[in-house]
Formats: C-alpha cells, structure tokens, sequence
C-alpha cells in the first residue's frame, strides 16, 4: 500500500505527547482483541488534545489488528469511509497477492458498492451488520454474472450462474464484495495426489506464513486473504475439512456450520450431503457476526428447513473457562512432534484457566464411518456435479463425462500436474440409486453421529477438541500434500459444527484448535471458542508489510 505510517523504525510505539503524533499503531497491540480496540481508541480519540495537530502525519489504522467492530466504529465516527476501506483493500491485493495467489480477480463494482454503503450510512439509516466491510468469496461461490464462478477449473471460465443465497444476504447485511478466493480445484477431488490450493484458474496459493508452505485447502485462498490481511472476512466452503484446515494452516478463526444452517444455493457441489458454507475471520467475534448474517432458511435448499428455529445472535456473549468441560481427543496425536508439543502446551493452559479437560474420550466407530463416507462421497460427487453443471446459467461441461473430456483436450493448461482418477472413478460409480451407496451413506453419518452424541453426553461435555493442523508442509506440485492431521472427518459425516482457533505456533507456522459440539450448538461452541482464544491469545501476523488505511 505504499505508505508505512504509525509504527517506528523498531516497530515500537511513539510517544504521541512527545511528538505531536495523534496515531498509536504499535506491533505489540495486533494479537489480543483488547489491545486492539485501544489501539482504536488512541487512533480516533485523542487528536483534539495535541499541541503540534496540525504537523501530525494522517492518522491510521492496521487492518492486521482491526476487527469489525473497530472498522464500524471507525465509520461511525467518520474517520473512515467504505469507499477509503475498500480501496486500501484493492491496493493491498495488488501488492501482495502476485506473492500469495489468494485472490482470482476482484470484482470491477467494488468501489461502485463501497460508495453506496457510504451513502447508506450517510443518510442516516441503521447500519446494517456488515456495513461497508470489504468481503471475499470463494470462487465455488456465485456472486451474481459480474464474475464468473469456476471452482478453479477453466472449463467453467465463462460461466456465470445465478447469484448464490449467501452472497445475497452478505449483500444484503451491507458487505461489499470484494471478489473471487482461489482454492483446490474441485474441491480436491480430481486427483488422489494433488496439492491444496492449487487451480488451473489461479495457479497455487501460498501460506500467508511462509511462500514455500502449503495454505491447505480447499478453501485455500479465503484463508490466506485473511491472515494477510487482505480483508478481515472471507467465504469457505466445507465438506471434510476444507474450512477447518486452511484457517488453520494460515493462523486464522474458521468456522463449519452445522449441516443445514446456512445454504448451498449457488454453490458447486461436491455432496450435498455434507456440504456447508461458512466464515473464515481473524477473530471468533468476528466468525459469529458473519455466521448470523449467512445462516437462515432457503427454499431452494432443503437442508436448512429448519435454520429459523437455530438462529443465533450477531455477538457471542464472554464466557469464562472455568466450568467448562472439554473432552480430549488424542486420534490426530502421533504423528507429528510439533503439533503434539503444541496441543499439550495448549491443554495445559486451558487447564490453569479453570477448564475441566476429560480424557480419554474415544470415537470407535470412526476409521468406519469414514471407510463409508468415502464411499459415498465418490457417488454423491458424480450425482451433484452433474445436476450443477445441467442448472440454468451454467456454461461450460454439462456432466462430469464431459468435464473429464474438456481435461483431456487440454492437458497443459489442466492436467500438467494432476491427473484425473477421481473424476473417472467417481464416473464409474453405479449412481445414488445402488444400495451399497445408500447403504454407506447411512452408515458413515449414523456412526459418525453416534460417536459424537455417545461422547458429548456421557461425559457432560460442552464440546470435544482435537489439533486442526500439523505445520504446514512446503508445497509440492510434484508430489502432492503431505497431511500429518485430518480431524474434520467424523463431524464432517455427522454434518456438526466445528471451529479452529488459533492455538500455538511451531517454527514460526500456526496451529490450531479444533472445537466441535452437537448439532445447532454453535452459540454455546463460539462461546467457548471465545473463550479458548482469549485464554491462548496465539495471533501471530505473517511477516508482510503493515495493512494501513488512512483515516480522517
């Protein structure tokens, strides 16, 4: 963005009375949420009193540290407008995402809805709940004809589908849309070796921590938009870890909804059975205010029918550890020095927080009910990608048969790196109507929501928590992801609610915590995710250049 205002050479704070400086951006002040919101209160509060105003640099503000509640507050005092927020957007894209590859393209009437929400706040109606807050969406995710949605594949690059229903209500709670993440194509699932993040669209994403680290995926790109503070939202979408990882990965709050709570119109499919849309923050407050904008019923997805009765509120109310009980997962230790060092430094500082940890907490059923989820993930894929690809505004392949012949006909631009066993195993599959498929649908989400109610009740459990993540592995086009963690299984077949946390960070790469509760249980989940991120206050921002805006 050019300009380096508000921190010292060493990056420690100036003396505002010493210097006639009525700005504070120390680095120190970007991890914890209450240091943050000092930090935006000596931006906008205090210039009045200093002597020597007028030779005051422009006040500003790091996007590394504000949340939407600082940017609200912001705007509300009118230091700063949508239009100057979203432009410092687009100019930080510009600067850094030919490094990181996050970002696809930016939609051209961004600045166009940042000076509406202007206007609608400067006519002196309520703001609504992401009034002016620039917001990017991951490219399996219609945002309306301005730009295409091709879930990383060039087959799909001139399709244009019908604007999808959590892009209306982002819209409709005031968000500018900002534009398209990269991610995995197809959600990971044309190649057994592949490497997260990657798309024949937008080449690879990196780890907004280290450019030779992988971001993980599929929603590769909305995670490191993030934590490179590129925006402070983003979109993901979810259908065994593809939230849950990436945030993870890249030291960010990700959170999958419970199955049914937020709509997939609009949405290319990977099985509708499992898959969820959710948001991807720098913070837990913030992953609440998104998901209460996103959730709700929708009459073109038959899964959220009953989303009205399990709404939850815009704020997450502080909930002190102490009495929480928390029951310990140990199936994703083993396997990697660093993560266990992590989670055992983590679980004992939720312990001396007042947390009541029970272990050991089992799921029996669990190398089961994924052997069966595999199954019938394969089916499902061939079924909903096909009945997506046939849907009015669809350009491009009308069937995986066809998609899998377009890869054919241009293997450089899509096939260099990956091939495409997959797409013609899943082709192969007797369909949605074999038993066998019905049969290992049922049994992948009865054992897997059998383990997890049986734990949760048995042990008077607010929630079960396990690693996210092992450090993020260096990326390898050659031959694919090194995985070390994959915790999101059983609550991905079950369809229940998980969110990561920031937890601790090994050789300078994040690792998360994973939560997961019951169905419909995420007020009390974000509660203690709340909670658990106060306590760990693991924020480490990546070693990139300040995000400042210029305020009033």
């Amino acid at each position: 963005m050019g300009a380096f205002r508000g921190v010292s050479r060493a990056g420690e704070a100036r003396d505002p009375v010493a210097e006639g400086v009525c700005w504070l951006v120390p680095r120190q002040l970007r991890a914890p949420a209450a240091a943050a919101a000092l930090a935006t209160a000596l931006l906008i509060g205090s210039c009045a009193d200093s002597p020597t105003r007028t030779a005051a640099p422009a006040p500003t503000l790091d996007l590394a540290t504000a949340d939407i509640a600082t940017l609200h507050a912001a705007m509300g005092e009118g230091r700063l407008t949508a239009e100057a927020l979203t432009a410092a957007a687009l100019d930080r894209i510009g600067e850094l995402n030919t490094r990181l590859r996050a970002v696809l393209a930016v939609d051209p009437t961004a600045r166009e809805q940042a000076v509406a929400s202007d206007r609608h706040r400067a006519s002196g109606a309520p703001p609504r709940p992401l009034e002016g807050i620039p917001v990017l969406v991951k490219d399996n995710i219609s945002t309306g004809p301005v730009q295409p949605t091709t879930a990383g594949s060039l087959a799909l690059a001139d399709s244009r589908p019908p604007e999808s229903e959590a892009s209306r209500r982002l819209r409709a709670a005031g968000a500018v849309m900002l534009g398209k993440t990269n991610l995995t194509e197809w959600a990971s699932y044309r190649a057994s070796r592949s490497s997260s993040g990657w798309s024949a669209v937008g080449g690879q994403t990196r780890n907004a921590h280290g450019e030779d680290r992988n971001p993980c995926g599929s929603s590769s790109g909305s995670a490191a938009a993030v934590a490179a503070s590129l925006v402070p939202v983003a979109i993901g979408t979810e259908t065994s870890g593809s939230i849950v990882c990436p945030a993870a990965a890249n030291g960010v709050v990700g959170l999958k909804p419970t199955l049914g709570l937020v709509s997939r119109s609009g949405v290319v499919p990977f099985s509708k059975a499992q898959d969820t849309v959710g948001p991807i923050t720098r913070n837990v407050l913030d992953a609440a205010l998104v998901l209460s904008v996103l959730q709700g019923s929708d009459p073109h997805d038959p899964t959220t029918r009953e989303a009205d009765q399990h709404r939850m509120a815009a704020t997450v109310p502080p909930t002190p550890l102490g009495g929480a009980r928390i029951g310990v997962l140990r199936a994703d230790t083993g396997g990697s020095e660093e993560t266990d060092r992590g989670y055992a430094a983590t679980l004992a500082r939720l312990r001396a927080a007042g947390a009541t940890l029970v272990e050991p907490v089992a799921l029996p059923n669990e190398s089961r009910a994924l052997s069966a989820e595999d199954t019938a993930l394969s089916t499902e894929f061939e079924h909903d990608l096909d009945a997506y690809l046939a849907s009015p505004g669809v350009r491009g392949p009308r069937s995986l048969g066809e998609l899998i012949a377009f890869n054919r006909e241009h293997p450089v631009e899509e096939m260099t790196w990956f091939g495409q066993e997959l797409f013609e195993g899943a082709l192969a599959r007797p369909g949605v109507a074999d038993p066998a498929y019905r049969a290992a649908r049922a049994e992948a989400t009865d054992l897997a929501r059998r383990d997890l109610d049986t734990a949760l009740a048995a042990g008077g459990l607010d929630a079960l928590i396990t690693p996210s993540n092992g450090p993020a592995w260096t990326n390898d086009l050659h031959n694919g992801d090194h995985f070390i963690v994959t915790p999101a299984g059983p609550a991905a077949a079950a369809g229940y609610p998980v969110v990561t946390v920031p937890a601790a960070v090994e050789g300078g790469l994040p690792l998360g915590l994973s939560l997961v509760g019951g169905p419909w249980s995420e007020p009390r989940l974000l509660a203690l995710a709340l909670a658990i991120e106060d306590t760990l206050r693991a924020r480490v921002p990546p070693p990139l250049p300040p995000a400042l805006v210029t305020l009033r």
